[in-house]
């Protein structure tokens, strides 16, 4: 298997942790089967002979399995689950120990949707961290600048007074939205067997009403939700991850176009540490944080159309739907987290240059800038750092 894609023509996640690789799509998918090890034990009420700890040690180190063996079996099969249950049997039976009910009432698409539930969930918990951090220092920067006059612009045009804290607490405002976003997001386990009636595991069990407990179990061990049903053709749980990732794209995007425009030669209200070099012209440093924010702001909305029109499916388990989410879903995972990533790194570093901005308020002669003092003073504490903290459950930026 060759090496992947790490990175190479992606600056958005390139030199981040990426929660959403093969790797860590495959450790999932692992930990899946381990899991249902787990709950058909507590199901059948015995023990399962340490063969999910052993399943437990092939997640941590996912690599030692077999790649070209995957790789022929997602070309063979269409999805990588039918080897991989190959791969970890083979495994179980070198060690002895019973392989019965490895994948027992599951399909191949249980596993790999509840696999990247569990990267979603993953991705979400480090791109809140980042939303959070950028977040803390952009509601003390808009404290900060709350009365630091500025020229407000509409259509592209110098429009009427305002301040920096206004601006900068509209940035907070995206931010808010998209931590709500993230934390409004359920990540359902996936167990419906075959058909998603479930039947296979009642039948394996020789009892009705097993898929249930089984489903329960399942949640639990991941940490998942357990939505009480399958939803191989209902992909409104993808949509809503989806619609979350894009949400933070969306809004990170809004802060890196506006950096680019402010710290601009001519302009100069905002000043970026670090930057980028151009392999043409020594003396720029080029705004890299604020250009992939921006960069991912424009590719999530075709991903994100992907995965809407895969919603549209069909019969108990569809035929090319469920299979264009895979890559549409992940990259749009890749694009939150290293979106989110580059815009903690870029607030970090910002910088307010008040003089700059004072000076083209007066350029503009759009008026004084008395008037907009209270109501700006208003929009930052009162709305958008009042909400920052509300959108954190009380907690103090």
């Amino acid at each position: 298997m060759t090496a992947g894609d790490w990175g190479l023509l992606q600056p958005t996640t390139a030199g981040t942790r990426d929660a959403a690789g093969d790797d860590q799509v495959l450790a999932a998918m692992v930990r899946v089967e381990a899991a249902l090890l787990r709950a058909w034990a507590a199901v059948d009420d015995e023990g399962d002979g340490g063969a999910a700890r052993l399943l437990d040690s092939v997640a941590a180190d996912p690599t030692a399995l077999d790649r070209d063996a995957l790789v022929a079996g997602v070309a063979r099969d269409g999805v990588a689950v039918v080897a991989l249950v190959g791969l970890l049997r083979q495994r179980l039976d070198r060690a002895g120990l019973p392989a019965a009910r490895l994948h027992a009432g599951a399909t191949s698409q249980d596993v790999l949707d509840t696999a990247l539930m569990q990267v979603a969930r993953a991705t979400f918990a480090q791109v809140r961290v980042r939303l959070v951090a950028a977040g803390t220092a952009l509601a003390v920067l808009a404290d900060a600048e709350r009365d630091s006059p500025r020229v407000g612009h509409t259509l592209g045009r110098n429009a009427a007074p305002t301040t920096l804290g206004v601006q900068i607490a509209g940035w907070l405002d995206g931010i808010s939205s998209a931590v709500a976003a993230v934390d409004g997001t359920r990540f359902p386990v996936q167990l419906g067997g075959a058909v998603g009636t479930g039947e296979q595991a009642d039948r394996a069990a020789g009892r009705p009403g097993t898929i249930e407990a089984l489903r329960a179990t399942l949640a639990a061990e991941l940490g998942l939700d357990d939505p009480g049903r399958s939803w191989h053709t209902e992909r409104t749980p993808v949509l809503a991850v989806a619609t979350a990732a894009s949400t933070v794209t969306a809004a990170l995007g809004r802060v890196g176009r506006d950096l680019v425009m402010g710290s601009r030669e001519g302009v100069d209200e905002l000043g970026l540490a670090g930057g980028g070099a151009s392999s043409a012209m020594p003396h720029k440093r080029n705004p890299v944080g604020p250009v992939a924010m921006s960069a991912a702001a424009l590719q999530a909305p075709g991903l994100l159309s992907t995965v809407a029109r895969a919603a549209v499916s069909v019969d108990e388990r569809p035929a090319g739907e469920w299979h264009a989410e895979w890559s549409a879903l992940r990259d749009l995972l890749r694009l939150a987290g290293g979106s989110a990533d580059a815009a903690a790194r870029t607030v970090s570093g910002l910088t307010v240059h008040r003089d700059a901005a004072a000076r083209n308020l007066r350029s503009a002669d759009v008026g004084p800038a008395d008037a907009v003092t209270l109501a700006a003073c208003r929009r930052v504490a009162d709305a958008a750092i009042a909400r920052f903290q509300h959108t954190l459950g009380g907690e103090r930026p």
